[in-house]
């Protein structure tokens, strides 16, 4: 489909980047732009060629939050619909293969906050703030705040929740919300390397790790092991593990088969 308020851009490398383009609102999610962006998260983990998605903001910030101007002038179930909407690409990151990793730069509040913590991974400008700021407006992150708190736990989720202050990215980086900060100007060029070191992995390994990552995480602790260790199990049989294996003992870069 063509989208107008997502751009991707598919390079070399198997990396495609994937760019929420409402610069002129902060990336706030639109219902426009929460259903292009979920359908291009589908979209690019069907896509042979794609291996890491790079997930980043147009302009001067990550993504503001939800634009209020779409807040008014709905009964309580039309409300239900519409939040769902704008909270589904948060859900679907995690039903993914393939990794997605976020460019953080300026801001990330509300809806962008959770966005970036329901992502596999984040890399951050020195310069980026976070936060889940509804509540100084009247309003709540609930939705928002089940991916940060998985990241952060409970007692920092709630403070978070409760206050709705901006925080450094020093701070979200003790906190496990991100993965590494680079300078402003450096952002750019290192998380695309980072993106296209990632790709150079095994896409099975990958997705096969990333797929049983998510779904044993509300398993018992021995639930966990055994489902981790079926998942391995199925890893050994491919191709790509006999590729690995074989490369390493004979001293050459793999050539994955993907299969």
């Amino acid at each position: 489909m063509k989208f107008e308020q997502i751009i991707i851009e598919t390079g070399r490398n198997h990396v495609a980047t994937l760019i929420l383009n409402r610069a002129e609102s902060m990336n706030t999610f639109s219902s426009q732009m929460a259903f292009e962006l979920n359908q291009a998260l589908i979209d690019l983990d069907s896509d042979p060629l794609v291996r890491v998605i790079l997930l980043k903001g147009a302009g001067r910030a990550f993504c503001a939050g939800i634009d209020v101007t779409e807040l008014t002038g709905k009964t309580a179930i039309e409300y239900r619909e519409w939040i769902g909407k704008m909270e589904q690409p948060l859900v679907t990151i995690s039903k993914l293969k393939k990794p997605v990793i976020v460019q953080l730069h300026g801001v990330a509040a509300a809806n962008g906050m959770g966005l970036l913590a329901a992502a596999d991974l984040v890399i951050a400008a020195d310069n980026a703030r976070m936060g889940l700021t509804a509540i100084n407006v009247g309003l709540n992150c609930i939705g928002p705040v089940l991916p940060v708190a998985r990241c952060v736990g409970r007692k920092k989720a709630l403070e978070l929740l409760f206050f709705g202050n901006l925080i450094k990215a020093d701070e979200a980086l003790s906190l496990g919300l991100i993965n590494k900060i680079v300078p402003q100007e450096d952002l750019e060029s290192q998380a695309l390397q980072w993106a296209e070191e990632l790709a150079q992995k095994s896409p099975i390994a990958l997705q096969i790790a990333k797929t049983a990552f998510y779904h044993s995480e509300d398993m018992s602790y021995e639930a966990q092991f055994a489902y981790m260790n079926e998942a391995f199990a199925r890893l050994c049989t491919t191709d790509d593990a006999k590729e690995g294996v074989n490369a390493f003992f004979e001293k050459r870069s793999p050539v994955w088969q993907e299969k």
